[in-house]
């Protein structure tokens, strides 16, 4: 186990990248704007099962892979950026948000896999969480202390469970938000705003600099 410092450290670190927006964050509260508040908190754990799994990628070195092969990280990087513009158009096109009242948020089984498989997939292919996972779990591993994969892993799971936590409260937040703006046009607005800044996100992804 990491010692205490380095626990706390961790969970610092953490916190600073998860309350940064970014795609997780966009993406939950762009739901929340379109779908309403179950369909955003199952996007943010879709989302922290993905970015979980993205943690135990890098704790058994596959991760490493994707740091040192630049072809690698591109793959990533615009596989991310692909399905986030994706992910705006499909919500630009959906007109059963709009449509839907407070109360309605197409909470179907088949709907609720399908929002936590998408959340997932942001999740996962979070080059942000990836790069952060490769650059600093490795600066919180107790060598000491036991296997370094099986802290890694620990500490991918703590980290994912922050930023389910803090999506979460984006996504009651906005989807507050939403509850009140009820009006056909504003409804309108919100799709097309949540919509495009999905797009907007995933054209800087990939536009941006390898870190």
């Amino acid at each position: 186990m990491p010692s205490t410092a380095q626990f706390l450290a961790f969970i610092v670190a953490s916190l600073i990248l998860i309350l940064i927006p970014g795609p997780s964050v966009m993406f939950t509260v762009s739901r929340a704007l379109v779908y309403g508040r179950r369909q955003a908190v199952l996007t943010a754990w879709g989302n922290a099962s993905g970015t979980f799994l993205a943690s135990a990628l890098a704790a058994v070195g596959l991760g490493a892979l994707i740091q040192e092969s630049a072809v690698a990280f591109a793959i990533v990087k615009y596989a991310g950026a692909a399905y986030l513009v994706y992910l705006g158009v499909k919500a630009l096109r959906d007109r059963k948000g709009l449509m839907a009242g407070p109360t309605d948020e197409s909470g179907s089984p088949k709907r609720a896999l399908a929002t936590m498989a998408e959340g997932f997939v942001v999740g996962l292919l979070n080059p942000k969480t990836i790069l952060f996972y490769l650059a600093m779990l490795p600066q919180f591993i107790n060598t000491q202390a036991g296997s370094a994969t099986a802290q890694m892993l620990l500490l991918g799971a703590i980290f994912a469970m922050l930023a389910a936590l803090c999506d979460t409260v984006w996504g009651l937040v906005a989807s507050a938000a939403r509850d009140i703006l009820r009006r056909p046009r504003a409804k309108l607005v919100l799709n097309r705003t949540g919509g495009t800044a999905l797009i907007g996100l995933g054209i800087a992804a990939a536009a941006g600099e390898r870190a």
